[in-house]
């Protein structure tokens, strides 16, 4: 069995890392540069970067803060934020990204996917589903920074998506995200089970066991997180023992 993953995420809004409760609410959390720093010192197994209001005001992502973290860690980066083109892509692993997280201009423009991944590969090419519940059991999937509902159902997304050239999912409950009340199991296994592709659970995390549940019950790959790490709650490590000790395979430096 592959071991899971622990990302932590870097929520990048005018080059400081913030977080809110729902997409919403959102306080200053930190230096970039500093974070990522410390936890690829605790043992992160990735960094994401995402730039959370560049597609609802209308701008490209943060290039120079993204170089200038690539030279100071040495774990893989993703990054996303404002990709509207295949271009974009480029331009994010040219300054220092090893994957490409993309959101609104995948539903507006689905075939991006696949441009995407015929140009620099699927293992490139993360797609961004950030989903609420609907009244009947589903999941519906919003849009720029999470304001805006489509018509699109989350699992049905994903598996096309899939289909196209995506070769990972980000998946955040915004239901559950900054309430530290735990992922949302039922999302994230359903869409675990409906695709091929790693899945990375997102949004709840409130205690090292809210972790090792979305790894193990949840079926998720890997796990994001943000709130814990960023105001000192846990530590990486924290999380990999506690995951390690429920029997769920870790990279433990």
């Amino acid at each position: 069995m592959l071991a899971k993953r622990i990302i932590p995420c870097l929520d990048i809004r005018d080059g400081r890392v913030v977080k809110g409760v729902s997409f919403r609410g959102l306080i200053d959390a930190g230096d970039a540069v500093e974070l990522a720093r410390r936890y690829d010192q605790q043992g992160a197994d990735e960094l994401a970067f995402l730039d959370i209001t560049a597609s609802l005001e209308g701008r490209q992502t943060f290039t120079d803060l993204l170089s200038l973290v690539a030279q100071q860690v040495f774990v893989p980066l993703s990054a996303g934020g404002g990709v509207r083109e295949v271009s974009d892509f480029g331009r994010l692993l040219r300054s220092g990204a090893d994957k490409v997280t993309v959101n609104t201009a995948a539903v507006l423009n689905p075939s991006l996917l696949a441009k995407a991944a015929d140009a620099y590969g699927s293992q490139c090419v993360i797609l961004a589903i950030d989903a609420a519940a609907e009244p009947g059991g589903d999941w519906r999937v919003y849009t720029h920074g999470g304001t805006r509902p489509t018509s699109l159902d989350a699992v049905e997304w994903a598996q096309q998506a899939t289909a196209l050239g995506a070769g990972e999912i980000l998946l955040t409950s915004i239901d559950a995200d900054g309430r530290k009340q735990g992922y949302d199991l039922q999302l994230t296994r359903a869409v675990s089970r409906a695709v091929s592709v790693p899945v990375i659970a997102s949004g709840g995390a409130g205690r090292a066991a809210d972790i090792v549940e979305v790894l193990g019950a949840g079926e998720a790959d890997a796990a994001l997180l943000a709130s814990l790490l960023h105001f000192g709650e846990l530590e990486v490590r924290d999380i990999k023992l506690a995951a390690q000790q429920a029997g769920i395979p870790v990279r433990l430096d």
